[in-house]
């Protein structure tokens, strides 16, 4: 594909097919995605299609360790390689002699440079004819038609003035445009796999050998050989072939392909790596658990590439005006040359050239580039600072958040609980209380209960067995324990119990609340029996990711299920003046709805386990700290380290790539409404035109190419 022009006509081809469902183009990956239903259609008649409409293609694989181009596009290059330095060598001399002698050429002269430019225009150009050729056999027109109707006209009227053995040739014309174009076209493309080199880049990661452990020795495989269940040895300064466990050895790791964070992580037996991350120090054994595609950094690969493939809602108005650019362009060429000849009654042969640059000056690829090229360089940018963006979409709304919601748990605090203190209300004993409390908690999936579970254990030993285990969301949990029904939880699931909490009990809460701890009430047997407070700490620079959110003028509010005492304890320490208490998980969704309605546009960061229709309804959800779990089914966007501080840069992020989108809109728009005047009056040389019309496509990726600059 070689303008915006070609998107449209290979869209509307999918559209067509039986079955399909919605259909994006991307001019800078030269990829369709496409949803269809498969039992309407299949991928035969998804290639027919796109056959149809003139173009060749094939079904793209799940990345594993392909990169975003396809190896034919290498041979492309080197072809469009060849043919740029043919054109040059031949281009040069005949420019020279044509600006060197004007006017009184000999004959011979002017045959030889007729010959010079022969396989320039037939040879050096014969893609642009092909093109132009296919195109017009499916009733449509593209850039190619433009270079091809003004470089043949350029050159058919200059053989035509040597055989009337009178007038000016105007050879140097054509073999300059066409050249320029070769060139433009090289650079452009270069600059396009720069541009979508980040899946190139994640995948280099994965080593090429693995050393596995078999029967005691050390085996060096290919590590695309090593299967789950392999014990792989890595050494301090190698890559980690693949995700696993680790069995033995403690290390530092660095996970700053993965998260980008530049500090290296203390991993130890039972700790979880990933594959393509660096061993730093010691030796470790690791346990693997899932190679290939299911890798972390193949999946990471899969959703950068899905991004990168998707366009942003922004491009709409660029793709209505190329549906119809080239036509509009080819009638102001035929309207110049009447104009000039007619009206003007200028020579033949500068009416002939007025029109010429119109065609050539004319640059739908520009608006065709624009936003993608900006998407697939933020997107893998992203990626690189452990930033997962679901597709254009979701960086285009993040350039609008005006509102941050924040849950607290896992988000702004550390997530990683601990019981700070317990106490029993006589006649019961700490022992008793928390026997009887770990014994329901350990059945629970919730970080309070869990951390509840492991002190229990930890005093107690061995616990005894829950049964009829029952979880309240947002207010607690209940069960049985050696007969007696147990509830653990907030004052409302007591009230809901009809179980009274005595005011030292309530002054208990209310003490450890005000501490910024998270306290519940324990009921035994239907009384009173204590208060366990646990506590999370605020996790190492939130307060400076909510001061960052404030200077991007994002209003950063804390939504969370607990009380309202450690909620304005955690939000006093963060700096946020705005937040809600005691929210169900079921009622973050309708928080979102309300913040909606105050304009603009909303973010939900949350840890992706209870918040996931909080994070579905949000224009902008963030999960945070998914880490191996990067699935973006409710989140929009993943950020692979649990840190506060990535939520602004995913923000600004966002802000950047849309700016550069509107920068390479505006110019491209503004490029072709004041080019295209200047050439049809008679102010562009046509080949002053072809350069002019090559640097425009390589400005608009040259300045997304600013964005792999982003910090």
């Amino acid at each position: 594909m070689v303008c915006a022009s070609c998107v449209g006509r290979v869209e509307r081809a999918l559209l067509q097919a039986p079955g399909v469902v919605d259909a994006s183009v991307n001019l800078a990956s030269e990829r369709a995605l496409v949803t269809y239903d498969p039992s309407r259609g299949g991928l035969d008649q998804l290639i027919a299609a796109i056959g149809k409409a003139g173009f060749e293609s094939e079904p793209v694989a799940e990345t594993t360790g392909a990169s975003d181009f396809a190896e034919g596009d290498d041979h492309e290059l080197t072809a469009m390689r060849q043919r740029f330095w043919f054109s040059l060598a031949l281009t040069i001399p005949v420019v020279v002699v044509s600006m060197a002698v004007m006017h009184g050429r000999p004959f011979w002269v002017d045959v030889s440079l007729a010959a010079l430019t022969a396989p320039v225009q037939f040879w050096a150009a014969g893609p642009f004819y092909a093109g132009a050729w296919r195109t017009l056999r499916h009733g449509s027109a593209d850039m190619n038609l433009l270079i091809v109707v003004g470089t043949t006209a350029a050159y058919g009227y200059s053989v035509g003035v040597l055989a009337a053995g009178r007038g000016h040739v105007y050879f140097e014309t054509s073999a300059a445009i066409i050249t320029l174009v070769l060139a433009g076209r090289l650079m452009e493309r270069g600059a396009r796999r720069r541009a979508g080199s980040a899946i190139r880049r994640l995948l280099d990661l994965a080593p090429r050998t693995a050393t596995v452990l078999r029967d005691g020795l050390e085996v060096e495989l290919p590590a695309s050989s090593v299967q789950v269940s392999d014990l792989v040895l890595v050494r301090p300064g190698e890559r980690i072939p693949a995700d696993g466990v680790v069995e033995t050895g403690a290390s530092a790791v660095d996970e700053s392909m993965l998260t980008g964070e530049s500090v290296p992580v203390e991993r130890g037996p039972g700790d979880a790596v990933t594959g393509g991350t660096v061993n730093r120090v010691g030796a470790l054994a690791v346990r693997v658990t899932r190679v290939g595609s299911e890798t972390t950094l193949a999946q990471i690969a899969r959703l950068v590439e899905h991004a990168q493939g998707s366009r942003a809602p922004v491009q709409r108005v660029a793709d209505r005006v190329a549906g119809v650019f080239v036509p509009i362009v080819l009638a102001i060429a035929v309207v110049t040359f009447g104009v000039w000849l007619i009206a003007l009654q200028a020579p033949l042969a500068d009416a002939l050239m007025h029109a010429v640059a119109v065609l050539v000056i004319a640059c739908p690829c520009a608006l065709g580039l624009a936003t993608p090229t900006a998407v697939m360089v933020a997107s893998g940018r992203g990626a690189e600072l452990g930033i997962l963006v679901k597709d254009a979409l979701a960086l285009e709304r993040a350039a609008g958040v005006t509102v941050a919601l924040l849950d607290k748990t896992g988000t702004i605090t550390r997530g990683a609980l601990r019981v700070a203190s317990v106490t029993p209300v006589p006649p019961f004993r700490e022992e008793q209380i928390l026997s009887a409390a770990g014994a329901v908690e350990r059945l629970s999936e919730h970080p309070v209960g869990l951390a509840i579970a492991r002190a229990a254990h930890d005093a107690v030993g061995e616990l005894p067995v829950a049964t009829a285990f029952r979880a309240r969301p947002g207010l607690g949990a209940s069960g049985l324990v050696d007969g007696q029904q147990v509830h653990i939880g907030a004052p409302r699931l007591m009230a809901e119990e009809h179980i009274e909490l005595t005011p030292a009990v309530n002054g208990l809460l209310t003490a450890e609340q005000t501490l910024g701890r998270t306290a519940v009430a324990i009921a035994i047997g239907g009384r009173a029996a204590g208060v366990v407070s646990v506590a999370d700490e605020v996790a190492p620079g939130s307060a400076e990711a909510v001061a960052a959110l404030k200077s991007l003028g994002i209003l950063p509010r804390m939504v969370t299920g607990d009380h309202a005492a450690t909620a304005r304890a955690v939000a006093e320490q963060c700096g946020i003046a705005e937040y809600e208490a005691e929210v169900l998980p079921a009622q973050k969704a309708e928080t979102v709805r309300r913040a909606r309605t105050a304009g603009g546009a909303v973010a939900f960061v949350g840890d992706g386990v209870n918040d996931a229709p909080a994070l579905a309804e949000a224009d902008v959800g963030v999960a945070m700290g998914a880490g191996a779990d990067i699935a973006l089914d409710a989140a929009s966007v993943a950020l692979l380290r649990a840190d506060l501080r990535a939520v602004p840069q995913a923000l600004r992020l966002g802000r950047s790539a849309l700016r550069t989108i509107r920068q390479n809109l505006f110019w491209a728009f503004v490029y072709n409404v004041v080019c295209i005047p200047l050439a049809a009056s008679g102010r562009l040389d046509p080949m002053l035109a072809a350069g002019a019309m090559a640097l425009s496509s390589l400005s608009v990726v040259g300045n997304s190419l600013r964005l792999r600059a982003f910090r």
